[in-house]
């Protein structure tokens, strides 16, 4: 990381502005030192996926492609660190103990795009916005009396873009969970309720469970 640091060009990036587009050629990489993105990806039918969120301490971007797969677009004002990809090609050459942690950081990378393609795939629609919550809570998730506040905005139509799902079908599985007492929606904050009940939905096991740092958005 100090290796890293040394190369950033600090730049702040505002709300609503994209760091990079789908298919734009590869120049940087972009560390969050604070705020909040997301990638997405557009269909063939031109409708927008939210792949993953990301905040501080992540590091976005690809090595050994032209072009970028995604595109990331901030949702709230941002603190971006700027690396050049050819700096960090030359810094790998150079260093082999830097060449195996970035090699680690990209294989987490791909461990938490197998999980949630696995939790999007195998268990419903309903098991997919369940594993959303339950990664929600992990990244933003703030303990309280009954359960877990969702500290991060998010309306159905986001969550939504997540799953490849319709509005509608969120509304009626937020919905239907409300009314078991599973969640709660106040002022459009999701609270988590009962925990056990989601992990049980999308087949998540209690014992052993996913690390925070895996199990996230």
């Amino acid at each position: 990381m100090e290796q890293l640091q040394a190369m950033m060009i600090p730049v702040t990036v505002k709300k609503g502005k994209y760091l990079f587009w789908e298919g734009e050629e590869i120049v940087y990489l972009y560390y969050i030192h604070s705020g909040l993105a997301k990638l997405e990806k557009t269909t063939a039918e031109g409708k927008k996926i939210n792949i993953s969120l990301h905040h501080r301490g992540d590091l976005l971007g690809e090595i050994g492609s032209e072009q970028h797969l995604f595109a990331a677009k901030v949702m709230k004002d941002t603190e971006i660190g700027l690396i050049k990809v050819k700096d960090i090609e030359q810094l790998l050459y150079r260093s082999g103990e830097f060449a195996l942690e970035f090699t680690r950081w990209l294989g987490y990378i791909q461990r938490l795009n197998q999980l949630k393609l696995r939790d999007l795939l195998l268990n419903g629609k309903s098991g997919a916005l369940a594993s959303i919550l339950i990664r929600l809570s992990n990244s933003y998730g703030i303990q309280y009396a009954e359960g877990m506040m969702l500290d991060i905005y998010l309306t159905n139509a986001d969550l939504a873009d997540f799953l490849g799902m319709s509005r509608e079908s969120v509304n009626r599985l937020l919905n239907g969970w409300k009314v078991k007492g599973v969640i709660d929606i106040i002022n459009g904050r999701i609270y988590i309720k009962c925990l056990e009940t989601l992990r049980e939905i999308c087949q998540c096991p209690l014992k052993p469970s996913c690390p925070p740092e895996v199990c996230r958005m």
